[in-house]
């Protein structure tokens, strides 16, 4: 094959329209969202600061990321997981997850009881958005 083969191909599926195969996992310079298919979270998260707020601006992003599953996401590629213990915490998830949605349902359906409203430790305020 021709060394430079990688390049025409990326030139040529640019200029069909396709997708072209990129050393640098998927990133174009018009937009730096990961693709679903590369185990990576999301869109862009862009945040507009409005007045110079830059406080609300992170309070925005930080609930953006959460969100997004960012932060759980760098925890969990901070060091290595076996595949073994991949797969063990994926299963305890589908079933945490299946076990939610079940509960869920059967509170819905009158099965069970739905949980009692938390009440405020002696001394703190109630909320006032609050039932009373």
């Amino acid at each position: 094959m021709h060394r430079n083969w990688k390049a025409k191909r990326a030139i040529m599926a640019l200029t069909q329209g396709g997708k072209a195969w990129r050393p640098w996992g998927g990133v174009t310079a018009s937009c730096a969202a990961p693709t679903v298919g590369q185990n990576q979270i999301g869109d862009i998260l862009l945040v507009t600061v409005r007045d110079n707020n830059i406080d609300q601006a992170l309070k925005f992003l930080k609930k953006k990321m959460q969100r997004e599953g960012i932060f759980r996401e760098m925890k969990l590629r901070s060091a290595y997981e076996k595949p073994s213990e991949r797969k063990v915490r994926e299963k305890a998830e589908a079933i945490r997850r299946a076990r939610k949605l079940a509960r869920k349902t059967a509170i819905r359906d009158g099965l069970i009881a739905a949980p009692k409203p938390k009440t405020p430790a002696p001394g703190q305020r109630t909320p006032a958005f609050a039932q009373r």
